[in-house]
């Protein structure tokens, strides 16, 4: 078991866990079922696509360099938790009573147009009542509840990432 789990089978495991993940908010949940992502959902999307592209990098190239994998590490793990991170405040936002919930204002594509970047993350942070809206459960689950746990998952695989890592140093 301890050979099968590499450091670049464990990168590898990230980026199919990235592509599955995209993949179901993509083609199932957008395209199939036709719900349009809030921006709270694309900023999650966001984080797992960066995780993705830092664990692709670490597959790919498969670096000796501690310092070098120490930094794809970091990458990685900061993307997915940033993920996890919005996908908390995401669940939080709709367990708020009705009268809590932040009004609507306008969409993610006004505020990337109309504002800086970083007005425009904490525009999106702040949440709005569109994020609260549930549109979709799955075994009791809204697509936030159900996206923190996925990406929860995926910070332990970092966490293996990384205990591969340094093991590997130290041999």
């Amino acid at each position: 078991m301890q050979r099968l789990l590499t450091y670049r089978t464990l990168n590898l495991i990230l980026v199919f866990f990235s592509i599955i993940g995209m993949a179901f908010a993509i083609f199932y949940l957008q395209v199939y079922k036709g719900l349009e992502p809030c921006p709270l959902c694309i900023f999650q999307r966001v984080g797992l696509m960066v995780m993705g592209i830092f664990a692709f990098i670490s597959f790919a190239f498969n670096p000796k360099n501690i310092v070098v994998r120490a930094i794809l590490w970091i990458g990685s793990m900061a993307g997915i938790v940033w993920s996890a991170g919005v996908a908390a405040r995401h669940v939080w936002l709709q367990n708020l009573p009705p009268d809590q919930v932040p009004s609507c204002g306008p969409g993610l594509d006004y505020w990337l147009e109309a504002l800086p970047m970083q007005q425009v993350i904490n525009q999106v942070l702040a949440g709005s009542g569109e994020c609260a809206e549930i549109s979709w459960k799955f075994l009791g689950l809204t697509i936030p509840e159900q996206g923190l746990i996925f990406f929860s998952a995926l910070i332990l695989v970092n966490l293996a990432v990384f205990w591969r890592m340094l093991k590997d140093h130290r041999s």
